[in-house]
């Protein structure tokens, strides 16, 4: 089976050969590797390792120039900050190894009734999304490797424009408020998926929805909340995505145990990170429980075994998330538990791939 093919197996609880062998990292760790490998491009550096990866694809957002509307780190600005394409100001932070975009101050934290939203400047229009550049890349991808995109949001594009605090209090405080943006958020991302996937969706195989309800040790909020804001909307985008054939990859950190259920109602197939140091979400119990419902994505500690472990402590890792997530080879794609952080070293990495490509 080549990479495709198996990760598309466990999609569909279909037999493999082996578990497929994922890796998420951030640009530091591909450098590390593609240096170490010796190789050009991403694609050539994921056939080498003989990673199963699922290609992730963002859709660019390409405003014309003389709009005023700012793109995805378009290098626009507003004071004085680069903006996203929902006009929130980017920072870059250097760690001194690692280069990360934090969000600065959130736009819409003045903005305090649903009828004020009609002011705010930078709601994206659906008309300047690069479908044709994120279509070629589906296919350049897509006969070798499985293939998510784009990036979706509820929550989390919320919590940029709000703040954090604001985007937590406003569910109870401004219930009003809270609708009118998430009305706006789905309704501008809806058109996008729509015009997407009627174009893209023969070299795709799942869309990724990212939206982090969990912190370390619990919900940010409850079932009950999330009821009222969030299942209807996912229930309309699970039934979308499936209407052209693709599975729903859907992201939350931390500990969302509780949430699970709701999610598998509302439609989702696939569930990341698996961030098993959180309570509740521990491995055998997950796979007992929901084990014939989902295929589980991530699990590999990299919080504490990837970055801090030695490589047998990473192999001892791995083998227990195929013994546990990946029992009788079915409903797992093994991989690092959220993004392999820089200075992660290379043959930890390589413990996890190769114990997988062996024992897997």
């Amino acid at each position: 089976m080549n990479a495709k093919e198996r990760v598309c197996a466990i999609l569909n609880g279909q037999p493999v050969d082996r578990i497929p062998v994922d890796l998420w990292h951030t640009d530091e760790v591909y450098q590390s590797l593609r240096s170490h490998f010796g190789v050009d491009t991403p694609l050539d550096l994921y056939r080498t390792m003989g990673l199963d990866r699922i290609v992730w694809l963002g859709i660019e957002y390409a405003p014309p120039a003389d709009s005023g509307a700012p793109g995805e780190r378009s290098g626009s600005t507003h004071f004085g900050a680069a903006r996203t394409m929902w006009g929130v100001p980017l920072k870059e932070i250097n760690t001194g190894t690692a280069t990360y975009h934090e969000f600065g101050t959130p736009p819409l934290a003045q903005y305090d009734t649903p009828e004020s939203l009609e002011t705010y400047p930078f709601w994206p229009d659906p008309e300047y999304f690069d479908y044709d550049g994120l279509t070629q890349a589906a296919a350049d991808a897509s006969n070798d490797f499985a293939v998510t995109a784009p990036w979706v949001s509820f929550y989390e594009i919320y919590c940029q424009m709000r703040g954090l605090e604001s985007a937590l209090t406003d569910l109870l405080a401004l219930p009003d408020l809270a609708d009118a943006i998430l009305d706006r958020i789905e309704s501008i991302q809806t058109a996008m998926l729509k015009r997407l996937l009627k174009q893209a969706a023969p070299y795709l195989d799942m869309v990724f929805v990212s939206d982090d309800m969990g912190a370390q040790n619990g919900l940010l909020f409850g079932v009950e909340t999330w009821d009222r804001f969030f299942k209807a909307r996912m229930e309309r985008w699970c039934e979308l995505i499936h209407s052209f054939g693709l599975k729903v990859f859907y992201h939350s950190d931390g500990a969302c145990a509780a949430l699970i259920p709701r999610l598998i109602d509302a439609g989702i197939d696939v569930l990341n990170p698996i961030q098993h140091a959180c309570p509740g979400m521990e491995l055998a119990s997950l796979k007992k429980a929901y084990g014939d419902q989902l295929v589980f994505h991530g699990g590999i500690d990299n919080q504490y075994v990837l970055p801090f472990g030695t490589p047998e402590e990473v192999r001892e890792e791995t083998r227990r998330c195929l013994r546990t997530l990946g029992a009788g080879k079915e409903g797992y794609i093994c991989s690092s538990c959220h993004n392999v952080q820089a200075g992660t070293p290379v043959e930890n990495i390589l413990a996890m791939v190769e114990t997988v490509l062996q024992e897997g």
